[in-house]
Parts: structure tokens; sequence; C-alpha cells
């Protein structure tokens, strides 16, 4: 007993460690977001000089400061490409995951040895050829680009997904049938209403993939007004060449990227943790 006592202990020591390793680059960015001075580097950790003055900047722009008027439409531009795409991901996965997980039909287990295939290559190898793809269907520069990038690759994200339907007893099908429903039907009406930690997982994905990525976005993106929030914020410091006076400003800007998806994992968490562990059990 005691030394089953101590192990805890030590488990909780190592965690709380790691806790605080993890969240002083969390820390320091947020103080950083209020810090009156500019410049990346500081004397101190916690700020000597406390200002509001860089998020009135990132949405009203002082003088000649134009560029920053445009942080708001770059937040819209990446809430509705994140809101749709994680509506139509949603279905997307949620439908491929329920047929590979119920019917057993020919061609199913090539479609599963395929898509874990395809899911071990970086998506980045591809770019390339996305790029040309969509240059020749004329989307590029378009945020709507993004959407049908993000949208039509959706689908090969179905495992986690399959493994939760199939913890679903297969019963509820049958006697759902016997009662003259049909597979639509009881998908949306009997199986979603049970798998709702699934739902929410995927959902909460599919929003965080064009909220977070920089790489397609930054590939495909070009004129300002076109830009989500992680390419804009990017050339607030870099593009424009002024990383010691916009440094605060990109940071104020970071935690209010952060702050949609902090709100949404705190309220979602529970469905979250019980999707996870569903579906990699029986994944």
């Amino acid at each position: 007993m005691k030394v089953g006592r101590i192990e805890l202990v030590a488990s909780y020591v190592a965690l709380c460690i790691l806790s605080v390793v993890w969240l002083i680059p969390i820390v320091w960015v947020i103080l950083t977001s209020f810090r009156g001075t500019p410049g990346v580097a500081s004397p101190t950790f916690i700020p000597q000089v406390f200002t509001l003055d860089n998020y009135k900047n990132l949405f009203n722009p002082q003088g000649n400061q134009a560029f920053y008027i445009m942080f708001p439409r770059w937040f819209m531009n990446t809430l509705i490409i994140a809101v749709l795409n994680m509506l139509i991901s949603t279905i997307l996965i949620l439908s491929t995951a329920y047929a590979l997980s119920r019917f057993r039909f020919a061609g199913r287990r090539f479609i599963l040895n395929i898509a874990l295939v395809l899911g071990m290559f970086p998506g980045f190898m591809a770019m390339i050829a996305v790029y040309l793809i969509l240059n020749m269907l004329g989307l590029v520069n378009s945020p709507w680009a993004l959407l049908v990038v993000y949208s039509a690759s959706s689908a090969l994200g179905f495992y986690v997904s399959k493994g939760y339907f199939e913890t679903v007893p297969k019963d509820l099908n049958e006697s759902a049938m016997i009662d003259g429903a049909d597979q639509l039907t009881i998908f949306i009406r009997i199986i979603l209403p049970l798998s709702k930690p699934i739902v929410v997982y995927t959902a909460l994905l599919a929003f965080m993939a064009p909220w977070m990525d920089f790489i397609l976005a930054s590939m495909i993106l070009r004129t300002p007004e076109q830009k989500t929030v992680a390419v804009g914020l990017y050339g607030l410091i870099m593009e424009h060449a002024d990383l010691f006076n916009n440094f605060t400003i990109f940071a104020a800007g970071s935690v209010v990227v952060a702050i949609p998806i902090v709100i949404m994992y705190v309220i979602l968490q529970r469905f979250i943790i019980q999707g996870v562990a569903a579906g990699a059990i029986k994944g």
C-alpha cells in the first residue's frame, strides 16, 4: 500500500511539472498581448507596463496602420469556412463510418486498407498537386478553395467514428428494420442520438482544421482581404517586416483566435473524452 501511494504521489508531481512546462509558453503569449512596450524580447517575464492598446489596435488601427483593420475580415473568413467545413465534413465522416461499420459489401476491406495507407502520408506531400488542380479550376486566392479541399479529404478520417459505431448494438438496426424503418431513418433517428460523443468529437475536429491551418491557406490565399487569421497574423509580423512594433499585436491576435477553441473544448470536454475512448478501444 505504501509503495502504491508513493507511485501515485510521484505521478501527480510529474503531471504538475509537465503542466507547468506546457503552460509557460501560453501564459507568456497572454502576458505579451497586454505588454505596453513593443518588441519580441522583454527584460522580465511579467510585463512592467500593462495596456489594452494591443487589442484596440487589432480591431481599431491608429494612424497609418490600415493593415490591422483586416483582422475582423480574417476572423470572419476563418469562422465561415470553419463552420461550413464542420457541417459538411461531419456529415461525410459519420456517413462513411456508419456505412463501413454496418454494411458488408464487395471492396469494403480494400477501402479500409487504402484509407489506412493514405492516412500514413503527410498531407503536405500533395500540396503541389492540390494547388495545380485548384488553379485549373480558378479557385486560387479564394477561401472557398479551402472548404473544397478540407471537405473532399475529410471522409478519410472515419476510423475513430467507425470504431464508435461498432460499439452500438446491431440489434437496434434489426429491430428498427422489422418495424419498417429504412437505413437513413435508422442512422438519423436511432444511431446519431446514441452517438453524441463521437458526433461532437468529429464536429470539433472539423471546426479546428481550417481554424488552425497555415500551410495550405498560405499557399492558396494571396490578397489580404481573402486571408484567414493564421495567414493574416503571420503577414502582420513577417510580410510587413515590422516584427519589433507588431509582435505584441500579433500576440493579442493569437489570444483572440484561441478563445473560440478553448470555449468549445471546455463546454464539450465530456463528449470529446467519451468519443475518443470508445472509438479508440473498438477501432
